[in-house]
């Protein structure tokens, strides 16, 4: 499953897992994504710029916070109906 993003800068997706494995490319911008359960060693945060690609595999807790206007394409597999950001949100 292929979804483009949009998100506008300030915008905070809070920590999640699901089971599909889901790339991040982006397009243009820049967000900050903490990967792993948040308040363990394996949590750490990283900067993901345009033209870079963020594999985050199946059942790994993630957020993300736009530092800047952002476009990705996220690719999802196996596809599913509940993920990804497709609506607005109160911080969106």
């Amino acid at each position: 499953m292929v979804s483009e993003v949009h998100l506008h800068k300030g915008f905070s997706l809070a920590s999640h897992a699901h089971a599909n494995e889901q790339f991040v490319l982006l397009i243009s911008g820049r967000c900050r994504f903490g990967v792993g359960a948040e308040g363990t060693p394996d949590h750490h945060e990283m900067i993901v710029e345009t033209g870079q690609v963020l594999v985050l595999p199946p059942n790994v807790p993630h957020s993300c916070v736009a530092l800047e206007d952002t476009r990705i394409l996220d690719l999802f597999s196996p596809p599913s109906a509940t993920t990804g950001v497709d609506r607005p949100t109160p911080h969106g």
